[in-house]
Formats: C-alpha cells, sequence, structure tokens
C-alpha cells in the first residue's frame, strides 16, 4: 500500500458503575471477578460495537454483559453520552432472563433520568 497510512483509531469508552453494582462484584469468587472485569474490559473497548457472546440488548437502552462461567453472571447497562453506566447485577440461576430483573432494570433505567 505505497502511499498510504493506515490509522487505526480505538476510542475507549468511560465506564460508570453503580455502588450496589460494585458490591455485587465485590462479592463474587475471585475467577468469577475476574471475568466480569475482562468482561467490562471489553465493554470499555468496543462499546455500542460489543456483541454476542458478552452483550445483548434486552429492551429500549437496556443491554446485559453477559458472563459465563461457574455461576452465569448478568450486568445491565445503558449508554449515557459517551459513558457505559452499569446499574444492575444478578446471578442468573436459569435458562431464562428472570422477569423481576428485567423490571428492577427498568425501575433503576428510569431512576438515572
Amino acid at each position: 500500500m505505497d502511499g498510504y497510512i493506515v490509522l487505526l483509531w480505538i476510542c475507549y469508552m468511560e465506564i460508570r458503575v453503580d455502588k450496589e453494582v460494585e458490591e455485587f462484584i465485590d462479592s463474587l469468587d475471585e475467577q468469577t471477578i475476574a471475568k466480569v472485569l475482562r468482561s467490562i474490559d471489553f465493554l470499555e473497548e468496543f462499546g455500542y460495537k460489543l456483541g454476542m457472546p458478552h452483550s445483548k440488548k434486552i429492551a429500549r437502552d437496556i443491554f446485559e454483559l453477559r458472563i459465563r462461567g461457574k455461576r452465569d453472571v448478568r450486568i445491565f447497562y445503558t449508554f449515557r453520552r459517551d459513558r457505559v453506566v452499569l446499574f444492575h447485577a444478578f446471578v442468573k440461576k436459569s435458562s431464562r432472563l428472570p422477569s423481576r430483573e428485567i423490571n428492577k432494570a427498568t425501575r433503576k433505567l428510569e431512576d438515572l433520568t
């Protein structure tokens, strides 16, 4: 590619973590914490472009960060301007996403706005 300059633009997103989510992450075992932090790093790096198997859209403005392991962890997040806000987290115990967790996340999202 003579005469061309290749530019690589990586734009990391700022991550904001709700206090309850931070306490939830701290309560996990060491191996799960490492997986959660790796997933948050992916989210910081890829932002809107992060997709399956790491992230999935759940509802309007609500996405889930999907952490697989001995315990499946889900962290709900949203985008606010150039930020990602992690605002609800739980251990997923069944194959379906519990509607009560989606309802809690919807209420918390309303409180953010």
